[in-house]
């Protein structure tokens, strides 16, 4: 049996492996929300952020990452924004723009998106070979950087992030 080990700083060797990742960081996060009372959801931390921010944040980039790296959707129409707006922030200015796009829509919508885009980001990772998730993103970046780092980054390094967030925001 695999050891269930948390060191991530190698790339996931096949599919199998980056599944089971996602599948590892998914299931802690949901453990870390499970029957949080829904007022506690939505408590600011210190940067104003609360456990349902952080939950539509994780929804917005995984979207993006399914419509923008696996579709080839424009960036700026995966994140639902104009060009021009896309083109004049950074990922901080996006951000930014996320928390004020969901701060105030309910949290069992947020959740039920949340819970919906994972599904749909799992349905298009089995459609890919691992050799898809291989190649490069942007065909002209000199780095050749592979899909695979977009995948990990929107999915369980981003899920560890935030449950590392919303524990430390529960153990309060």
């Amino acid at each position: 049996m695999e050891a269930q080990s948390d060191d991530y700083s190698l790339p996931p060797k096949d599919k199998a492996e980056l599944l089971r990742r996602i599948r590892r960081e998914w299931d802690a996060l949901e453990q870390a929300i499970a029957g949080l009372p829904e007022a506690q959801m939505g408590v600011p931390d210190a940067g104003g952020w609360s456990i349902k921010d952080n939950l539509a944040h994780l929804t917005a980039w995984e979207r993006f990452m399914r419509l923008a790296y696996i579709h080839k959707m424009p960036a700026h129409e995966a994140m639902q924004v104009d060009a021009e707006t896309y083109r004049g922030v950074d990922e901080t200015g996006m951000n930014a723009i996320l928390f004020q796009r969901n701060r105030d829509r309910p949290l069992a919508e947020v959740l039920a998106g949340l819970r919906e885009e994972h599904a749909r980001v799992l349905d298009e990772l089995a459609k890919l070979s691992f050799e898809q998730m291989q190649t490069p993103l942007d065909p002209a970046d000199p780095q050749k950087r592979p899909l695979l780092n977009w995948i990990v980054g929107n999915t369980y390094d981003h899920y560890r992030e935030h449950r590392l967030t919303i524990q430390k925001i529960t153990a309060k």
